[in-house]
């Protein structure tokens, strides 16, 4: 009897992990990029509005398995904020989607949890955007959440670097370099229905022309907000919130000097 009690119970813990999972590898400490998928590929010839991390992807039509311009990142300041921004959120990685010096391409990295029992998602995000040409050509940062389980786009959110600064929001700095970047924001994905699927997608893009690079570092996904950053500052937080229990609606709430200001998604 207490041989089969055990054994039970072995068997539950061992099925426990494949029943619900959260995100693998989520603040990439590992020093890897496991638990992620990730691609990329040229981007010239397709406009901002057009652009969705899954063609960049493997399997995508824009992939290419040659294209590894994305990396793990450990502390140090990035020289086109004028050093002003740390490559790392919190702990010794992060993780770069795209790379620093050439244009003309997107990268993009993705992680499907299964079965999700929490009602947030967090993860930490600094981009760094060359500013040039329109809305719908430059250099830009999107991410989107889809739920798997009803095959809805939940989220699907885009920051550029058009010089008209129509398309920059008002978080971002423009450096002595000609880059607008941001500190490390924290992002939270909310009322999520527990048990559902999620596959989060992010897509760090150059300009449509090639000219001119874009890139995003990535830090902290999980179920809980990340962890403060190591020299003390706090980040600014925003919210994307789903309302209800379904998609009746979607805010975004970035809190500034004390004030909550809510801007559509």
């Amino acid at each position: 009897m207490k041989t089969n009690a055990f054994a039970a119970l072995v068997a539950a813990v061992l099925l426990t992990p494949a029943a619900h999972a959260g995100f693998v590898n989520g603040n990439f400490e590992t020093g890897d990029a496991s638990g992620w998928t990730t691609g990329g590929g040229f981007r010239g010839n397709e406009l901002n509005s057009t652009l969705d991390p899954v063609n960049y992807l493997p399997g995508g039509a824009n992939y290419s398995s040659s294209i590894n311009h994305s990396a793990i990142v450990t502390a140090g300041f990035d020289a086109n904020t004028g050093n002003n921004l740390n490559r790392v959120y919190s702990g010794n990685y992060s993780y770069r989607v795209e790379d620093t010096a050439i244009g003309g391409y997107g990268s993009a990295i993705t992680q499907t949890v299964s079965n999700y029992q929490d009602s947030s998602i967090f993860f930490a995000w600094a981009a760094v955007l060359q500013g040039a040409h329109g809305v719908n050509d430059a250099a830009t940062f999107k991410l989107t959440l889809t739920d798997l389980t009803s095959m809805t786009v939940l989220v699907n959110r885009e920051y550029n670097a058009a010089t008209t600064g129509s398309g920059v929001d008002s978080r971002f700095t423009l450096s002595s370099t000609g880059y607008y970047y941001t500190s490390w924001q924290v992002e939270q994905l909310t009322n999520l229905t527990l048990g559902h699927t999620y596959q989060l997608s992010l897509l760090a893009a150059d300009c449509e022309p090639t000219g001119h690079r874009g890139y995003v570092y990535l830090d902290g996904f999980g179920a809980v907000t990340p962890p403060v950053v190591d020299n003390g500052t706090v980040p600014e937080p925003g919210t994307l919130a789903l309302l209800g229990g379904g998609l009746l609606g979607m805010t975004r709430l970035a809190r500034r000097n004390g004030k909550v200001n809510v801007i559509a998604a």
